[in-house]
């Protein structure tokens, strides 16, 4: 008996019970869509994180207080404007292309009556190339402004909408931010929620502004401390070289000894490698749950060919005292477990992309920067894993149809 035969054959005797046959496919149906979406759902998070991420530029560094691995610092100094300006120096830190220091409060913006809660961050003009600002419509902090403490600031369209209702034609308009009055001189280009908070709801002054007039946001011990200092290196390359130069400026100027740095020099490696790390336990988890329910339709599977079986006892035994031998009857039963199978898988792959769609129409509707991500891989491995459960459910049913003996067959009521 050809392939062909055999196909056309399983089709008729599926065929002679819809219901049950649809019932079993329903059940690998929902396994392979949930393998799908589940992946595509891991996927298009891992995309979503690791792309805000590289947003930001591969070749970023993070400096901040604290030893991240080193409990046995206590009380560590602060990084200040003064380290900032120390890794300026291209003959101690050749590496370096651009420092930014940052200063962040929370605050409260206020524009006739229209408030909003919003995160009032301290910048010096290099934070615009640094963290690859664009802007809507205006112009950036200047270092005229940062020298001159000016009362300026650009805000992001969140802040714009809470206030003012509008987007444009901001530029020149008076907010007061915490009681204080600044000008607005740009407004940012929407980018929505990162790893590293909303843009959009954001208000950059100059730092020496936010110095000067927030001052509870300055320790009496270091006046001129910072949160953070972003530091760009000449290129991805150079990333490595940039460490060691920015921390051998710093261990100087805090009078560490080996071992006690008082500071963390984080790199982007070092968020994506953390990220990537936490995405792919996730996606494997999410896939791990979905597999059970491809695995409980691989039981069903399963149940119906013994049912099968059972039911088709005096066909087996009038097909094997015509001369059908053992094999013929396995493969029978073997092609009508794994039709099933690979039935449910197309369907099941079909369904999943369908969700992982609606999944990323309800994302951008909702203003979530997610799109799920149905990757061939997830495609191939639902593909195996039905067929692979349909082979192997569909053994035992087969092995026992295969070894009823003829005689015995035929007398079965």
């Amino acid at each position: 008996m050809n392939l062909t035969q055999l196909i056309l054959e399983s089709l008729e005797s599926l065929n002679s019970n819809k219901m049950r046959s649809g019932l079993t496919v329903l059940g690998i149906v929902i396994g392979v869509a949930a393998v799908i979406a589940m992946l595509a759902v891991g996927n298009g998070a891992q995309a979503s994180i690791l792309g805000s991420i590289n947003g930001v530029g591969t070749n970023l560094l993070f400096v901040f207080s604290g030893a991240r691995n080193n409990s046995a610092v206590k009380n560590p100094r602060p990084v200040t404007m003064g380290d900032a300006n120390a890794m300026m120096d291209q003959y101690a830190a050749p590496d370096v292309k651009a420092v930014a220091p940052v200063l962040q409060t929370n605050g409260i913006a206020d524009f006739n009556g229209n408030t909003k809660t919003t995160t009032i961050i301290g910048v010096t003009p290099e934070y615009y190339s640094v963290r690859n600002i664009s802007l809507l419509d205006g112009q950036f902090i200047s270092q005229a402004n940062q020298l001159g403490r000016a009362s300026v600031a650009v805000i992001g369209v969140d802040v714009a909408d809470a206030l003012f209702g509008r987007r444009d034609g901001l530029v020149g308009e008076t907010i007061r931010i915490s009681g204080q009055p600044v000008r607005i001189i740009g407004v940012l280009t929407p980018t929505g929620g990162s790893a590293f908070g909303s843009q959009d709801n954001e208000v950059l002054v100059p730092i020496t502004t936010l110095q000067a007039r927030f001052s509870a946001t300055r320790p009496k011990s270091a006046p001129d401390a910072v949160d953070v200092i972003y530091v760009q290196a000449t290129d991805f390359s150079t990333v490595t070289a940039a460490t060691d130069e920015i921390s051998q400026i710093l261990r100087t100027r805090h009078r560490t000894a080996v071992g006690m740095d008082d500071f963390t020099v984080f790199t982007q490696q070092s968020i994506l490698n953390t990220a990537q790390s936490v995405t792919g336990i996730l996606t494997i988890f999410l896939g791990g749950i979905a597999a059970i329910s491809l695995l409980v339709g691989g039981i069903g599977i399963m149940n119906i060919m013994l049912v099968s079986v059972t039911e088709r006892t005096r066909e087996i035994g009038l097909r094997k005292a015509l001369g059908a031998r053992k094999r013929d009857i396995l493969i029978q039963f073997l092609v009508e477990s794994s039709l099933l199978s690979l039935i449910g898988g197309i369907v099941g792959i079909l369904f999943g992309w369908l969700i992982a769609f609606t999944v990323g129409k309800v994302a951008a509707a909702t203003g979530n920067n997610f799109t799920p991500v149905v990757g061939a891989d997830a495609i191939l491995l639902a593909t195996v894993f039905s067929a692979a459960v349909g082979l192997f459910f569909g053994i035992y049913p087969a092995n026992r149809a295969a070894g009823l003996e003829p005689v015995e067959a035929l007398r079965y009521e």
